[in-house]
């Protein structure tokens, strides 16, 4: 599958997309301390609904496939009922949601909390990050795990670490960043036992994360046996590299030498290499943020042959907005519109990675130090509605299958997670269309100091969120305690593998075919 991975777009802005949140501490009274100084917060702390019981009234409900008006009874934090004219008890938290919209909580596919990368680290940990993203109505992210030297295992005890702050559910991705047995054998590890079902595999980052074909291929057979989804961060990092030296030996060493060492071609290049090598192998593929033409229309084609997924992101240029791929012209971004309307795209992620500016200066005198990332977790779920909903791109039913359930499924957590049905998970939004927004930097909940959208206002605000049952936004007021997010396990062999014995039984028929071949004469 192809996915493209990642939005942004107030025209050129839509295109691009994700990155933020706050972070801290590890205690509710050091939860308290960062609340009093930080970025945006007016409450944290348990929530003021000390009933596990929830009632929506009024609403209309939206799944990926249906919409109805009906109530919404929650207990336990599980959705217990969805039908209209509920009756419930005293002890019940009623919320009316009449001429709003109840919708899953969002699931960002493509989050980078707590890394260390290029020298320093993100701003967001997995507080702050999943603060910011309840507030926005993500109710549930999946972040990418980093080797440790190498070695998955030390990595994803890294990250159970830093994880241990989570305020909201959560799962990981891996990233292989090198191959031999050992990193074999802790792929089926991370698969059979500690609930991980995709890995990334780098085309860029040169001398760091960037892996050659013959490791890719190595990876993706893994990942077939597995029942793992392999997801590609497609650009040529061979070209790329030489596209950076070629801009500093002209002299071109401020941000803009960024776009200009990685055009659009070496995107294309790199996503048309990976469909290929895991059509090759036959498997599914994840292409993440995609964010140019030209990886959009390699993604096309091969979705008319073979099942690929494709993600979209993300931001606009300016110094402290370097991300990679980078930021493209408006062009790409209303392509990136297109393909998301039509389904070339199949869903949004961020790539949250979100630094301050005085990060952002470590490459003031040299675009290549430039730590690579923006904001974005919390402005998803408003910027989608407003971009692709507001202007009739989409259907509520669609904006629904984006940003929340078609992660779900294709992660292999539905219907647990991307659905307003009785079982599901009680990660649900109330979104009011006739409400507005705005975005700054000055009120936003990352910890970052600037916000790729600073300024952008536009139709439809999430007004509540519930995670887990439990109301942690409303009114403008988060409530939220590290240490009460949870690990979300996801089991291998999702539904874009289906299928794939069948056409690798027939490739096998093919070989034994009867061959007629002439005697060679001496």
């Amino acid at each position: 599958m192809i996915m493209a991975a990642n939005p942004r777009f107030q025209m050129t802005l839509f295109a691009y997309f994700l990155t933020l949140l706050l972070s801290i501490f590890s205690s509710v009274s050091e939860s308290s301390q960062f609340c009093e100084a930080g970025i945006g917060y007016r409450q944290c702390g348990a929530s003021p609904y000390s009933s596990s019981k929830i009632l929506i009234k009024g609403g209309t409900v939206v799944n990926a496939h249906h919409q109805e008006i009906a109530d919404v009874y929650v207990e336990d934090g599980i959705i217990a009922a969805v039908k209209p004219n509920i009756k419930v008890g005293d002890e019940v938290t009623v919320l009316d949601a009449t001429g709003k919209f109840v919708m899953p909580g969002g699931i960002d596919p493509h989050t980078h909390l707590a890394m260390e990368f290029m020298a320093t680290e993100t701003i967001d940990d997995f507080f702050s990050g999943q603060a910011a993203a309840l507030a926005g109505g993500t109710t549930m992210h999946i972040d990418f795990v980093i080797p440790v030297q190498g070695s998955l295992s030390s990595g994803f005890e890294a990250y159970v670490e830093k994880a241990k702050k989570s305020c909201m559910d959560y799962g990981f991705h891996m990233a292989i960043t090198k191959w031999d047995e050992t990193v074999s054998r802790e792929m089926e590890i991370m698969v059979k036992e500690k609930g991980i079902n995709s890995f990334k595999f780098f085309l860029a980052y040169k001398g760091a994360l960037m892996v050659n074909d013959e490791l890719l291929l190595e990876g993706l057979k893994k990942c077939k046996s597995l029942g793992a989804l392999a997801m590609v961060h497609a650009e040529n990092g061979d070209a790329v590299f030489e596209g950076q030296k070629r801009m500093i030996e002209l002299g071109i060493t401020g941000p803009e030498g960024h776009a200009l060492s990685r055009p659009p071609v070496l995107e294309g290049e790199a996503t048309a290499r990976a469909i290929r090598l895991a059509g090759f192998v036959n498997t599914p593929l994840y292409i993440v943020h995609v964010m140019s033409i030209d990886a959009m229309d390699e993604i096309a084609n091969a979705r008319k042959a073979v099942s690929n997924v494709g993600e979209e992101l993300r931001s606009f240029l300016c110094f402290r907005f370097v991300m990679s791929p980078p930021i493209r012209t408006s062009g790409h971004g209303k392509a990136l519109q297109g393909g998301l309307s039509t389904g070339i795209l199949q869903l949004v992620g961020t790539d949250h990675c979100a630094f301050n500016s005085t990060q952002k200066a470590f490459g003031i005198d040299d675009f290549r130090k430039i730590p690579n990332g923006v904001n974005g977790i919390e402005e998803r779920m408003h910027l989608v509605w407003d971009t692709m909903v507001e202007s009739g791109q989409i259907s509520v039913t669609d904006y629904v299958r984006i940003t929340s359930t078609e992660c779900a499924r294709i992660f292999n957590i539905y219907p647990r997670k991307g659905a307003i049905l009785v079982g599901s998970d009680a990660d649900i939004i109330i979104l009011n269309p006739n409400s507005s927004f705005g975005i700054s930097a000055t009120s936003h909940h990352s910890r970052s100091d600037t916000n790729v959208f600073d300024g952008r206002t536009g139709k439809g605000k999430v007004e509540v969120t519930i995670s887990k049952g439990r109301v942690v936004w409303e009114n403008g007021q988060l409530n939220v305690a590290p240490g009460s997010g949870k690990y979300i396990e996801m089991p291998p062999f999702g539904y874009l593998f289906d299928g794939i014995d069948k056409v690798d039984s027939n490739y096998l028929s093919s070989l034994r075919a009867p061959v007629k071949r002439s005697k060679a004469t001496s």
